[in-house]
């Protein structure tokens, strides 16, 4: 018979081994994969305002180009010496 209690207590103690080491595992998962959603989320944000930041800069390249070809630029005027008279002298 104390072979018997014995072979019991020792299957009872590894059975509530597993049971604590299955709960340990799950409870890692559940971490890991509460990390990888933040993780995610975190990096869905930051394309976003990646993408928000490159259209904003897109859109003012645009606007500087139309700006600029609108407006005669420096190189579009003839050249004027000190020594010349102005365009309004008499």
């Amino acid at each position: 018979m104390p072979v018997l209690k014995l072979l019991i207590a020792v299957v009872i103690v590894l059975f509530v081994v597993c049971v604590l080491v299955a709960a340990d595992r799950t409870v890692k998962a559940l971490r890991r994969q509460r990390r990888r959603r933040e993780a995610a989320r975190r990096l869905a944000a930051a394309a976003a305002e990646a993408e928000a930041r490159n259209t904003r800069r897109k859109a003012a390249e645009r606007a500087s180009g139309a700006l600029t070809s609108v407006m005669p630029t420096i190189h579009d005027m003839e050249a004027r010496h000190v020594s010349e008279p102005g365009p309004t002298a008499n």
